[in-house]
């Protein structure tokens, strides 16, 4: 007994320390963002920094604004998550509760390998496929744009949200369904009307890694957006987002410019942040 009790402890333990070292991790990356980032946004100012409508980093006379970045990370995302989401949801349905085992078990593997794909690969085929099919449909010069980042972006959450909302939905007490079925309901009113709701916290986490899957995307997005620092007037304008916005300059930045990168990765952390805790905290409030 004692040997079990000691044995338990030693696991506890492990855990423990584990978990421990993760939010460690966390913790670090916090402080060294924060250490980085503050010291240009002082010397540039907090309202020119998150305001200014230009980023100029390598002129004469530099200017360091990263509106622009922030509203097309805000619309990429906006629109990945309009676009991404119903389809997510609605594959995650059929495959848990209509789709035949073949076919669960097909879609299910392509799914996987739809995750497993690597970021420059969807940015090779949006530059070769999706690029020139948006400029001939739209008759535009460039079909490199933010639409076209919507799209990618789109496509690359689809397996965070049907995998998880798959998994949510198999979860749900076969009773539940019965019971609705013994009442007179149909069974396409028993799967939106009992089990959605009953899974609504998994499906909602799904919605969490998309969300998280969309902002953090850097190199795909690079690839297809056209990383131009403009204003998004438009969905066809070429744009960056803030993740490329620091991964396109990093390599050869210096001095200020270097400093400013690590305050747009700060803005970009806490952007992160925020969204998460929003959503996390709606999602306990429901469980409640």
């Amino acid at each position: 007994m004692k040997k079990n009790k000691f044995k338990e402890n030693i696991i506890h333990g492990i855990f423990l320390l584990l978990g421990l070292i993760t939010v460690g991790f966390v913790l670090l990356i916090t402080i060294y963002l924060v250490i980085s980032g503050i010291p240009a946004i002082r010397e540039i100012g907090l309202i020119n920094f998150l305001f200014g409508k230009e980023w100029a980093s390598t002129a004469a006379e530099p200017k360091y604004g990263i509106l622009p970045f922030i509203l097309t990370s805000v619309y990429g995302t906006s629109g990945a998550i309009i676009i991404g989401v119903p389809i997510g949801f609605m594959t995650s349905v059929y495959l848990s509760k209509l789709a035949s085992p073949k076919t669960k078990y097909l879609v299910q593997t392509a799914v996987s390998l739809l995750a497993g794909i690597p970021s420059v690969v969807y940015g090779l085929v949006g530059m070769l496929v999706l690029i020139p099919n948006i400029r001939n449909i739209f008759n535009i010069p460039d079909g490199s744009s933010l639409l076209a980042a919507i799209i990618v972006l789109s496509i690359m959450i689809l397996p965070s949200i049907i995998k998880v909302s798959v998994t949510a939905l198999d979860s749900v007490p076969k009773e539940y369904e019965d019971a609705s079925l013994a009442l007179g309901a149909t069974s396409i009113e028993t799967y939106f009307k009992v089990s959605v709701p009953a899974a609504k916290s998994g499906i909602a986490a799904s919605v969490v890694l998309g969300v998280g899957r969309a902002i953090g995307e850097a190199m795909a997005v690079m690839m297809v957006a056209g990383n131009a620092p403009n204003m998004p007037n438009s969905i066809f304008q070429s744009v960056r987002f803030l993740t490329t916005a620091v991964s396109s300059e990093m390599s050869y930045s210096s001095g200020l410019q270097r400093q400013a990168l690590f305050s747009i990765a700060l803005v970009l952390f806490m952007f992160i942040l925020l969204i998460n805790a929003t959503l996390n905290f709606f999602i306990k409030r429901n469980k409640e």
